[in-house]
């Protein structure tokens, strides 16, 4: 693999309970050897689920490794609008640690998510993933990932398969 400095996120808002069992160990193991090898700048979209634990284990980890830094590239404003309280909670936390907080738009539309997903991964290394299935957001994100050469890496390949 070629060198990694820059990583972005992108993963599914529901995690299956099975992998939430395994992925947080599996992700921070990954962002540690990613980081000793030279990986600094960490890139994520704000939403709920696997953006949100990548996220959370980032500034977890600044605290051991302070050459760090969370991107947060946002696709509005109002993102958390219709969250219930404990995402809206965390969202606020990573929100006020960020290194750097960039918004595609100040008000939601149709295309915002699009061009923040398509944001994330312009100019990054590495598309770091948990992705499911082969459709929605996400998948388009690591398609665009692997069109634009860079290189992906889904995590849900490296947990066991469910039964």
């Amino acid at each position: 693999m070629p060198h990694v400095e820059t990583v972005c996120f992108t993963g599914h808002r529901n995690i299956c309970p099975e992998h939430m069992l395994r992925l947080p160990a599996l992700l921070e193991s990954t962002l540690r050897a990613l980081i000793e090898q030279g990986a600094s700048c960490f890139r994520a979209g704000g939403a709920m689920g696997f953006d949100t634990l990548a996220a959370l284990k980032v500034l977890e980890l600044r605290e051991e490794y302070p050459a760090v830094a969370l991107h947060l590239y946002l696709p509005c404003r109002d993102q958390t609008r219709g969250w219930d309280e404990m995402s809206r909670r965390a969202y606020r936390y990573i929100l006020e640690r960020a290194d750097h907080v960039r918004y595609i738009s100040e008000q939601y539309t149709q295309t915002c998510m699009l061009q923040r997903d398509r944001a994330l991964v312009d100019g990054s290394d590495l598309c770091l993933a948990y992705c499911t299935r082969n459709r929605g957001g996400t998948f388009y994100t690591c398609s665009y990932a692997c069109k634009t050469d860079v290189t992906l890496r889904n995590l849900y390949d490296e947990l066991p398969r469910l039964q």
